[in-house]
């Protein structure tokens, strides 16, 4: 499959061959799932903690005697049937992370990005250097591109006039090839590579 090589005013500078081997058929979609799910997980906190009977504060006391008072027995301040009581089955900190393994997380963003490709949801430009960190400059960049609704700009290393001149975009993200994963090529409408950056996660595709 060939990818066609833009340049920022969206003029078609030629084409190259993608050398890292694509997923056909079904192959790989448990994998996505399961990748996606595993960091999806990761990103919760896990910090929900409630106080169980015995770490609410209050007195051991009986707040009344058992018999005579013609009130419902009662044994502890602390009840969860009472205000200010401990809370039954409450959440506990804990760890949400789910462990996948490489070749599964691999096989995940080879078929993520081969779906992509054959969309036709990935663009490729020469290089992407900004002359000063403006965001006029960038949107007009991102329209001659043709990047509608949102994007993913994939970049080699990180560049300061590019983060600066997207930052107040709410519909475009930053990424560069070595932290790109399944998650970030399925949620965009686009995916903006550099040469660069696509010759890089090639590489890491075809040796991980």
């Amino acid at each position: 499959m060939k990818l066609t090589i833009k340049d920022t005013k969206g003029n078609n500078q030629g084409e190259r061959e993608i050398k890292f081997p694509l997923v056909e058929g079904g192959k790989g979609t448990q994998a996505v799932h399961d990748t996606v799910v595993a960091h999806q997980a990761a990103q919760r906190m896990g910090t929900a903690c409630t106080k169980t009977m015995g770490e609410v504060a209050g007195s051991g006391k009986k707040p009344w005697r058992q018999k005579g008072t013609g009130r419902a027995r009662a044994g502890s301040f602390a009840s969860p049937l009472w205000r200010g009581g401990g809370v039954v089955f409450g959440p506990k900190p804990r760890d949400f992370s789910k462990k996948v393994s490489r070749k599964t997380r691999q096989l995940a963003l080879r078929k993520a990005l081969s779906e992509r490709l054959r969309a036709g949801d990935v663009i490729l430009v020469d290089d992407l250097k900004l002359s000063s960190p403006r965001t006029k400059e960038f949107i007009r960049l991102l329209s001659d591109l043709k990047c509608e609704g949102s994007t993913l700009i994939v970049s080699q290393a990180t560049d300061k006039n590019l983060t600066l001149a997207s930052r107040n975009l709410a519909n475009v993200a930053l990424a560069t090839s070595d932290s790109l994963n399944t998650y970030d090529v399925l949620r965009p409408n686009k995916l903006l590579f550099t040469q660069g950056a696509f010759e890089k996660l090639e590489a890491r595709l075809t040796n991980e």
